[in-house]
């Protein structure tokens, strides 16, 4: 199968990549990234979530995130929520899309949030009918779409399943990620065929992490079996908490690289993309992780 002629970027870095990070990065900061990434090109971004401070202090701030932004049309401010609660806290801060999360691993999901997956997704029934009263679309994550830090390798089968009760609950779409970064291209896509099989590619996306360098063959080889959706991370940022050893989200700068090379569609300035990355890897005072990153401003050097 050939790649798709256009793909869409979710920019996940805002959340997904800072809520990691041990330094408190500023409301300003925060709310200036989100602001650079709209002005690349990225027509929805992962501006923070809704969860406990106790456990994620770095998204303490998410409702002044939202408040202060200067929101640009055409732009959809992306929050995770964990719960009814969450859901009110966002639809406040008038975020414009809320997303939901459940693991393809038992294990992971009770060490993660303290439930099943069945609890997870129960959960998430009051937050979706409260979202479709509200007219707030709902994505929705499935983590260790591959492996899992406890369990080793998950059945694809079971990746379907979840993303399939996910999908009835209301979401528009799923990202199935690779949580730890182990995945490999021929698993990759035996897993997406899983999914398809209960529902249609055009409502999946993958969400691919690097700890392996596997991330853009991953992703790749996501494209060439129908998916036209990709998550990234501005700089490489992230990681997870839960997957020891998990390295950041593929960069999205490098992402964007491979696309242009293909010849794909995306909307996304690759320059005003680069100097954001740079933007918030100086204030954490550290390299960019994308690798494109780099050697562009060696070139420039």
């Amino acid at each position: 199968m050939q790649v798709p002629k256009t793909v869409r970027v979710v920019e996940v870095g805002p959340r997904d990549g800072l809520q990691n990070e041990a330094k408190t990065v500023p409301t300003a900061v925060k709310v200036a990234l989100i602001e650079r990434l709209a002005e690349a090109g990225f027509r929805t971004i992962e501006a923070g979530s809704f969860v406990s401070p106790k456990w994620v202090p770095q998204m303490a701030d998410t409702a002044a995130v939202l408040q202060a932004l200067r929101r640009r049309p055409g732009v959809a401010y992306q929050v995770l929520v964990p719960n009814l609660k969450g859901f009110e806290a966002a639809r406040e801060a008038k975020a414009d899309e809320i997303a939901i999360f459940a693991a393809a691993s038992e294990t992971f999901s009770r060490r993660n949030i303290n439930c099943s997956i069945a609890e997870s997704i129960g959960r998430f029934v009051p937050v979706t009918e409260a979202a479709k009263s509200a007219g707030i679309p709902v994505r929705g994550y499935v983590s260790c779409a591959v492996d899992c830090p406890y369990e080793g390798a998950i059945a694809p089968a079971a990746v379907a399943e979840v993303a399939a009760r996910l999908a009835a609950l209301g979401c528009y779409e799923i990202s199935l990620g690779d949580t730890v970064g182990t995945g490999t291209p021929a698993r990759v896509v035996a897993m997406i065929e899983a999914v398809a099989r209960r529902m249609p590619r055009h409502r999946l996306a993958i969400h691919c992490h690097d700890t392996y360098g596997q991330a853009l063959a991953n992703i790749l080889a996501a494209l060439e079996s129908g998916i036209a959706v990709v998550d990234s991370s501005v700089a490489g940022l992230g990681g997870c908490p839960y997957a020891p050893g998990a390295a950041g989200n593929v960069a999205s700068e490098d992402v964007v690289y491979m696309l242009d090379g293909l010849g794909v569609a995306h909307g996304i300035d690759l320059a005003k993309l680069a100097a954001a990355g740079r933007f918030i890897s100086d204030a954490l005072g550290r390299e960019p992780a994308s690798k494109c990153a780099r050697a562009l401003a060696a070139k420039a050097a």
